[in-house]
């Protein structure tokens, strides 16, 4: 048996199959030849794995790959809004935001309550826990039907053991204040009687608080609190019907006018409250620690006066 023919027989068990026509013996080429001639026809593959011939219908027939198409970028997702930081909510809001059905079903029936069961109702009431440390609630004093309503802020040690609000030295500057406009506290007083109509109504003065209890140690008031307290106060001005409001203190302004601005940029001009003039002052309190602002209540309380003869 010639090399050349041994070299066939080895590319036939090797599963390779030449098609070219045999090369005469005088022209057979070299063996470095055949395997190149071998491998660019077919690939070589090892001598024990099987080799599958498929026909050229199959081939065909055959399902083609088809390319997967490429996975989608995902989204990025948004980043968070930035936490507020802490005391950037304004009090308004945060009294908006504790308003529920609850509350509002309570503040409706609050809203239908005339002098004598509303007084009851503020006695009586444990909707926060104000409750639990108070020696009394504070009401309010002066005439149901005053042209001025004054509204301060929370009651302090002395108005929780009296049952009244601006006693103690912030009220005793609160009568000199009103004495010095022709007003007066105890003018023609009958809170809570309809047919006493005693006194000039021009020189009435009803006068209440943002909150019936004391918060302890005299805190500032919590938006919750205030919330639950509004209904009262609101109420008391539907039944005064006075023509003139006079807030006195950051948190009378917050509960009325829903601002957190500072009491200096409301002052001086007339603001509104269910249709009502409203004139923004500093709190007698405030007033005892920085005597030389006294010149400025003084200028607010001249244009309350003549902001309600306008009004009359």
């Amino acid at each position: 048996m010639s090399w050349n023919e041994r070299q066939r027989r080895m590319l036939a068990a090797m599963g390779v199959r030449l098609f070219a026509p045999a090369t005469p013996a005088a022209a057979a080429p070299s063996p470095a030849a055949v395997a190149a001639a071998a491998e660019a026809v077919e690939p070589v593959v090892p001598a024990d794995t099987a080799v599958i011939e498929r026909p050229a219908e199959a081939l065909a027939a055959a399902p083609v790959a088809t390319p997967r198409a490429p996975a989608p970028t995902p989204t990025p997702a948004p980043a968070p809004a930035p936490a507020p930081a802490r005391g950037a909510m304004s009090v308004a809001k945060a009294v908006a935001a504790a308003i529920d059905p609850a509350l509002a079903e309570r503040a409706a029936h609050i809203a239908t309550l005339a002098w004598g069961p509303l007084h009851e109702a503020v006695a009586a009431c444990t909707a926060c826990g104000l409750c639990e440390n108070r020696k009394q609630t504070v009401f309010g004093v002066g005439h149901a039907q005053a042209d001025w309503m004054i509204v301060g802020e929370a009651p302090g040690e002395q108005e929780d053991l009296q049952g009244e609000p601006f006693v103690g030295a912030a009220g005793q500057l609160l009568d000199q204040m009103l004495r010095a406009l022709g007003l007066s506290r105890r003018a023609g007083t009958g809170e809570g009687a309809e047919d006493d109509m005693a006194g000039d109504p021009a020189r009435r003065v009803f006068i209440a608080n943002t909150l019936k209890c004391r918060p302890p140690r005299n805190r500032n008031p919590e938006p919750d609190e205030m919330a639950r307290c509004e209904p009262f106060l609101k109420r008391q001005v539907e039944l005064v019907k006075p023509r003139l409001i006079l807030l006195m203190g950051r948190f009378a302004v917050t509960q009325l006018l829903k601002s957190d601005e500072a009491i200096g940029k409301l002052r001086g001009r007339i603001h509104r409250y269910e249709g009502i003039p409203v004139v923004v002052t500093y709190h007698p309190a405030y007033l005892l620690r920085n005597l030389p602002e006294k010149a400025k209540a003084w200028e607010d309380l001249c244009l309350a006066k003549e902001t309600a003869a306008d009004a009359s």
